[in-house]
């Protein structure tokens, strides 16, 4: 952070003053928000930090590529090349804002947050970044490094993305990732009509497109949901297309009386089982975080469903010995990398390394060895991720399918039987297949005659 404190309202001045926090270990959605609280800013002003602060994030190896020949190997204050980054970013994807308005705000910020000689130094450096152009990255004779620099994305998981996917498949899908997440919804149907709620956010002067890929969900522009009339009734909740999914393909019907959901923080696939299950079905919900049940229980009191939730707080590693009953249905929405949400999250691709990623996959297998110990004969467990490296997806089903015999890998299907045709009964979401999250959903069904 800049050595002065410094009280602003203007929103690139806070935008570099969040990025540099976020370097520092901040999350960006937290920081972000706890920033635009803290601030009187409108509305345009809001929309510039917001995508100032996003946009630095996404393509922060890029910039770096783009400014190493102008600062050589001088050492540069953090804030400082928040700055220019800040400023390569309107200048090379912003088309609205002209060269000359880019360079007086960013030399105006470098006098607020330093001093003299920092505004004199930075207006050099965008000056000659100006007369010499940005260096091309088709001087990077490594593809995979390139393609690293070109997508923003370490290395590593490039090789693995590559290893996993093939070259053409993975630049199919880093392509889309720094795309702007679309704001999409969930009826709730146990208060409200699909109808009902198309009705409601029109009235509100918002558009609702009904989704391709999953039930009872639309995309909806025009408008903020979270401060409509039908989010306020519990009519809808905000959850990503692919997250709903998992809920989906556990085949819920009212002869299931018994839910596990495993790892249900922050309650929205656990609202989503409510709301199919019979009225005298119930439904534990589990996570290790005390703060994060109270997440569950406001969600579920938002959509008029805690009758059929109970919580607890458990790691799911110990239902064995701490839940006697026995599941029709246990969902585990395993923790994970997290890499399809590289849309909502960008700094995940920064902190997360492959070690992470191996250590998650041990994790995830415990607890499906745990939790498998639970489920009623004939009953199913439903694995999935937000994540798209098979380490903590196919990996992981195929290390519990070999250890227990007594389940089978039945194919995951969804409400709209997407990718119907492929081969293999596990399903995986890229971010460009549907424009949505990363998933990966797969269903493991118990034999019969094989109870403990």
């Amino acid at each position: 952070m800049s050595d002065k404190r410094v009280y602003s309202n203007n929103p690139r001045v806070l935008a570099v003053q969040t990025l540099a926090k976020i370097k520092n270990g901040a999350y960006s959605n937290l920081q972000l928000n706890q920033v635009i609280k803290q601030h009187q800013l409108g509305e345009a002003d809001k929309r510039l930090l917001t995508t100032l602060v996003y946009g630095v994030i996404q393509h922060r190896l890029t910039f770096e590529y783009w400014l190493a020949p102008f600062v050589g190997d001088k050492k540069l204050n953090p804030w400082v090349r928040e700055l220019l980054y800040t400023a390569l970013f309107q200048m090379q994807y912003l088309n609205k804002i002209p060269q000359h308005a880019i360079f007086n705000e960013s030399i105006e910020v470098a006098k607020i947050l330093g001093h003299v000689g920092t505004a004199k130094f930075v207006t050099a450096i965008l000056h000659n970044i100006s007369r010499q152009g940005l260096p091309d990255t088709a001087a990077i004779a490594d593809p995979i490094a390139r393609l690293s620099v070109e997508a923003s994305l370490p290395i590593w998981l490039i090789n693995e993305l590559v290893a996993q996917n093939g070259e053409a498949a993975t630049r199919a899908l880093v392509a889309t990732i720094n795309d702007a997440p679309m704001q999409s919804v969930r009826v709730n149907t146990v208060l409200a009509t699909d109808e009902e709620v198309v009705a409601s956010l029109a009235a509100e002067n918002m558009t609702a497109t009904p989704s391709q890929v999953a039930d009872h969900a639309y995309i909806v522009s025009g408008g903020h949901v979270a401060s409509s009339t039908a989010y306020q009734k519990g009519w809808l909740t905000l959850q990503d297309e692919s997250a709903m999914l998992p809920v989906e393909s556990m085949h819920l019907t009212p002869a299931v009386k018994n839910v596990l959901d495993a790892a249900a923080a922050p309650g929205g696939k656990t609202t989503q089982i409510a709301a199919l299950v019979a009225d005298d079905a119930q439904i534990l919900a589990l996570d290790v975080h005390p703060h994060k049940i109270k997440l569950i229980e406001k969600n579920a009191t938002r959509l008029q469903v805690a009758d059929r939730i109970a919580t607890q707080v458990l790691d799911a590693r110990k239902v064995p010995t701490e839940v006697a009953t026995k599941f029709d249905r246990i969902l585990v929405d395993a923790p994970c990398s997290g890499f399809g949400l590289l849309r909502r999250k960008p700094e995940i691709r920064y902190d997360k390394t492959l070690e992470d990623v191996q250590n998650l996959a041990r994790l995830q297998g415990e607890i499906l060895d745990s939790v498998s110990q639970n489920v009623a004969e004939n009953g199913m467990i439903v694995y999935s991720t937000c994540t798209i490296l098979r380490q903590e997806n196919d990996d992981v089903i195929a290390q519990f399918l070999a250890k227990h015999p007594e389940f089978e890998l039945v194919k995951t299907q969804t409400a709209h039987d997407l990718k119907a045709d492929r081969q293999e009964a596990v399903l995986h979401i890229y971010p460009n297949d549907y424009h949505t999250d990363g998933f990966f959903v797969a269903t493991l069904k118990k034999k019969s005659g094989t109870n403990a």
